[in-house]
């Protein structure tokens, strides 16, 4: 027996007793309005297409897109980021299906605003990856390497025509140097001064992307290294990130999320603007991979996963699990 008739003095665990009291005292709130779900919509198809490497995830059709839309709003979720993906045929070097006026991700925007109006934050990846013959986020030279400022001409192009379809936000994804204050211009210049550029930031080359590829049908070979981040790099992010913000970035984006909480946590530290990560695809199918086994409770390593990336300092997350998960916080699961 101790000395102290009273020691501890001091017991955290009095404050882990119940659930209502660890609700009450918790630090980190997380809410559905804190949840952005990505969808993808494929060109010609009549049925929605699972992409085997993301149980549950699919490419839409344009009426499951409305349908899983509606079913965001309705579960609290305040935004959906498209992505397009077209007909094989429709391919080329220097991506023309994203920037026609008629193509898939144009035809989707208009789609979704058209159901749910101002409901839900209507956000477009703004890249040429998925619409590229040889897969990479720019135009290529003459020696095969991505050129930086040939493909920002592209990127106001396609800033101009999502905008035109109904993008409250777009997100230039491509890591090409200047990126954010060309597409500002772009939109301010074709009287889209309203719609906002979140800056895909920080966007590191990772391993944890593969999925990713099925689901929007690329065909990237090689790698993205030359433009993407190196993972070993921390410092290389706040450079990037303060360039961005004097382009005029409105929100900001750290991605992958899980792997970079570090990053996520520096970046969410330095700025005062919103704040947003993407739990990717790799991150979404080890989960799911994990718990189709009976190794991890699904339900649990899904909110603790998320939990984690709102606690490092993201207003906004990205994942697959957005609608899904809403419904949960809607029911008090958090």
């Amino acid at each position: 027996m101790t000395a102290y008739a009273n020691f501890p003095g001091s017991r955290p665990r009095r404050l882990r007793t119940t659930p209502t009291m660890r609700r009450m005292v918790a630090e980190t709130r997380l809410d559905p309005a804190n949840l952005i779900l990505p969808a993808f919509v494929r060109e010609g198809i009549d049925a929605p297409v699972a992409v085997s490497a993301m149980p549950g995830v699919h490419q839409h059709t344009l009426d499951t897109l409305r349908k899983a839309a509606v079913e965001a709003v309705e579960a609290g979720v305040s935004g959906i980021m498209l992505f397009g993906v077209p007909e094989d045929g429709k391919k080329d070097a220097r991506g023309t299906a994203g920037t026609d006026p008629d193509g898939i991700l144009q035809v989707a925007l208009r789609a979704v605003r058209e159901e749910v109006g101002d409901e839900l934050v209507v956000m477009s990846d703004l890249c040429l990856d998925e619409f590229t013959d040889h897969g990479h986020c720019g135009v290529l030279d003459a020696d095969g390497r991505v050129d930086n400022d040939a493909t920002l001409e592209r990127y106001a192009e396609m800033a101009q025509v999502q905008a035109d379809a109904g993008a409250h936000v777009v997100g230039p994804s491509g890591m090409m140097d200047g990126q954010v204050g060309v597409i500002r211009d772009a939109l301010d210049q074709t009287g889209h001064e309203d719609v906002s550029i979140l800056a895909y930031t920080v966007k590191y080359s990772s391993a944890f992307y593969g999925p990713f590829r099925e689901a929007v049908g690329s065909s990237l070979t090689g790698d993205r290294k030359t433009y993407q981040q190196d993972p070993a790099n921390a410092r290389e992010s706040l450079r990037e990130l303060a360039l961005d913000l004097a382009e005029g970035a409105d929100m900001v984006m750290v991605k992958p999320a899980g792997p970079y909480l570090d990053i996520l946590a520096k970046v969410a530290e330095s700025v005062g603007v919103p704040v947003a990560a993407y739990q990717i695809s790799g991150e979404y199918a080890m989960i799911e991979a994990a718990a189709e086994k009976g190794w991890i409770d699904r339900d649990k390593a899904i909110l603790e996963s998320l939990t984690g990336i709102r606690r490092a300092g993201a207003q906004m997350i990205l994942t697959y699990w957005a609608t899904e998960a809403a419904r949960w916080l809607g029911r008090g699961r958090g």
